[in-house]
């Protein structure tokens, strides 16, 4: 266990089964905006319901224009524009037209993201879940900060407890040697803690904190490239589809709940770079048990190696001297 970290419960006086709504009662968000990416499917679009339902204004940039639009239809003040974050243009695209309409992000929550998909590569051929689930929000986040309201804002990394399925692979960050789609999707998840540790440590003097999370297990279209038989095997649901752990799986405003609380909550004032679940900064994880953080995804050092490796792979970096 390393010493000194912020990792430790606060008593927020929410858990597991907290929803969204739940954490932003009393809380008013007028004249606030989001960027929510992928808001408008699973935890996406309850958290862009929850923030809107209090006074926020949210963007979201989504890989599927029309289908977003359908599905955010009747939310008000609600924006969609495209953005594909396997695609760095398309990231620059997106950035560019933000920055020129000249307002100010106050939460910026990098939800989008793929799970266990087949071996896919993206943009010099990086592989899809890392360049996608990372990579992409790397260079969002970068071509973005101009935006990021210095003294308070947000920015807000989604991650999972899959990032106990694997570290860094440093010797081979984009499989090219063999493919393992579970440890893909853990070595991305890891990034997004990694990420939100060096963001933080970079953007604390300007007053921009940064978080990580897990949102609990949830069954969304995150799933949809993880075959019925696999889902059946893993004891998820049975032969018909039916859920067969209910206990075990949040609904999606309680699975939307922690990134909200992470993006506005006054309980974390004054805090960044560490990870949540459950709507409370998580314990460090205990060798054996499948909760908190490890140690591997909030070393220092191992973030300022991403990064240096992310802004050499996408040419973007913020904070370049």
């Amino acid at each position: 266990m390393s010493t000194g970290t912020a990792q430790h419960k606060i008593g927020s006086g929410y858990g597991a089964t907290s929803t969204a709504d739940d954490v932003l009662q009393g809380i008013d968000l007028t004249g606030r905006l989001a960027v929510v990416t992928g808001g408008y499917s699973g935890l996406g679009l309850e958290t862009t319901r929850a923030l809107t339902k209090a006074g926020a204004r949210v963007v979201v940039p989504a890989r599927r224009r029309a289908t977003a639009e359908e599905a955010l239809a009747g939310i008000g003040g609600v924006e969609v524009d495209e953005l594909d974050l396997g695609d760095l243009e398309s990231v620059r695209g997106f950035a560019e037209r933000f920055l020129a309409s000249g307002r100010t992000i106050d939460f910026m929550i990098d939800n989008a993201g793929i799970m266990a998909c087949p071996e896919t590569r993206v943009g010099p051929g990086w592989e899809a879940q890392f360049a996608t689930n990372h990579l992409g929000h790397f260079a969002l986040v970068n071509r973005l900060w101009p935006a990021i309201a210095p003294g308070g804002a947000r920015v807000v990394s989604v991650s999972s407890r899959a990032h106990h399925f694997s570290g860094m692979r440093w010797d081979d960050v984009q499989w090219t040697h063999g493919y393992d789609k579970w440890q893909a999707y853990g070595q991305a998840k890891t990034a997004n803690v990694l990420f939100a540790v060096h963001l933080d440590r970079l953007g604390r003097e300007s007053g921009v904190r940064a978080f990580s999370l897990h949102p609990g297990g949830i069954l969304t279209p995150l799933q949809r490239h993880i075959p019925k038989e696999e889902m059946v095997e893993r004891g998820w649901i049975d032969e018909d589809g039916n859920i067969l752990n209910p206990e075990g799986f949040k609904t999606p405003p309680q699975g939307a709940a922690t990134q909200v609380w992470a993006a506005t909550s006054p309980h974390l004032d004054g805090l960044g770079g560490v990870y949540l679940e459950d709507c409370d900064i998580a314990e460090q994880a205990v060798e054996g048990e499948i909760s908190g953080v490890k140690d591997w995804a909030i070393d220092p050092e191992q973030a300022a190696r991403l990064w240096e490796l992310s802004a050499e792979l996408t040419g973007v970096n913020a904070f370049a001297a």
